[in-house]
């Protein structure tokens, strides 16, 4: 599921599948289920044989009946080339309509006009054969059954990226203009730590909690947790991915973190940067992460709170150690675990 979320999150995934859904639904479904092509108005000639003969079968009785030797002719001509083979072919079929076909043949040859009818008992014409109705198989339920079939497919599909899409993603973050800083004194920053609402005191036990933990050489770490009230309602999405790193060569030396709230009643996805004390006291890497998000220094058992238009939710880090190296001091991390506890608004 993870793999799936992460593939999703590429345009050019989902451009792939919207294009795959469209060819589907297009193609197949519309065009050859829902509203195929069909042919109107089409000649005789045109026909399939076993048609071209009950055509002609209806020509000779319509000829005995009304008598319209200029309307035959019309008809006869109608089937092409084929005609006077066609004819052989129903005079061989129906030999008891012998006279009537004769008497076909010699009108739209201009060289007879009508003999009388052929009378049977009771004074009756002797009819042909009567076209019996083609016997319905199960093609049209089978067609039905395909359309059906690949609509719900479609739709299945269609509502799966749709689903997938909304859940993995997160809207543009919001930027800020450069943030003048000065250099936090201890007393300062312990005084912003005892300012941050102590939500867990002064309020009901959280909606939702979730842990992240990040350990050193985990370079994929991106953790994301969705946010469902308790009747399983979709609110929205938080999470902790890797912001900045600092050197070369692998595994990766994670200098920042950004957490990240995402509410799907606001039009805006809320940030910070949870930064180390080398990248937060940097004056270069303060001014480029200010831009993602509120720079915040991660110290142990701090909290931090995100809010949007329904949603609050306290970060609080649960443990930490920077790594040791050749790399400045205290610039990379080597284990975060942080505490995630959301609240709802109204």
């Amino acid at each position: 599921m993870e793999i799936i979320r992460k593939y999703l999150k590429k345009t050019q995934v989902l451009l792939g599948i919207a294009f795959l859904a469209g060819l589907i639904l297009g193609w197949f479904v519309i065009g050859w289920g829902i509203w195929p092509v069909k042919w109107t108005d089409a000649a005789p000639e045109h026909l399939r044989r076993d048609l071209k003969l009950e055509y002609l079968s209806m020509a000779v009785d319509s000829y005995v009946l009304h008598q319209d030797a200029q309307l035959a002719k019309q008809r006869f001509s109608a089937l092409g080339g084929e005609a006077e083979e066609l004819l052989k072919e129903l005079e061989q079929q129906k030999p008891q309509q012998a006279a009537n076909i004769a008497a076909f043949r010699l009108a739209v040859s201009g060289e007879a006009t009508l003999p009388p009818p052929t009378p049977v008992a009771g004074g009756e014409l002797l009819p042909t054969e009567e076209a019996q109705p083609p016997a319905r198989s199960g093609a049209s339920i089978l067609r039905s059954l395909l359309i059906v079939f690949c609509v719900a497919f479609v739709i299945i599909l269609l509502g799966a990226a749709i689903f997938f899409f909304l859940r993995s993603r997160k809207p543009a973050v919001r930027t800020t203009a450069q943030i003048p800083r000065q250099q936090p004194l201890a007393s300062q920053v312990q005084e912003e730590w005892q300012s941050v609402p102590q939500a867990t005191a002064s309020q009901e036990p959280p909606m939702m909690q979730f842990m992240a933990s990040y350990k050193f050489g985990d370079d994929l770490f991106d953790d994301s947790f969705s946010i469902d009230s308790q009747s399983g309602e979709f609110l929205g999405e938080c999470g902790v991915n890797i912001s900045e790193t600092i050197g070369v060569g692998e595994p990766k030396k994670v200098t920042a973190f950004e957490v990240w709230l995402f509410d799907k009643n606001d039009i805006q996805t809320i940030t910070k940067v949870l930064m180390s004390e080398h990248a937060y006291n940097d004056e270069a890497t303060y001014q480029r992460l200010a831009a993602k998000g509120e720079p915040v220094l991660v110290q142990p058992g701090m909290e931090t709170i995100l809010e949007t238009q329904t949603l609050q939710l306290v970060v609080r880090v649960v443990d930490m150690a920077y790594g040791d190296g050749v790399m400045p001091s205290n610039s990379y991390f080597e284990q975060l675990i942080l505490e995630l506890a959301v609240w709802s608004k109204i």
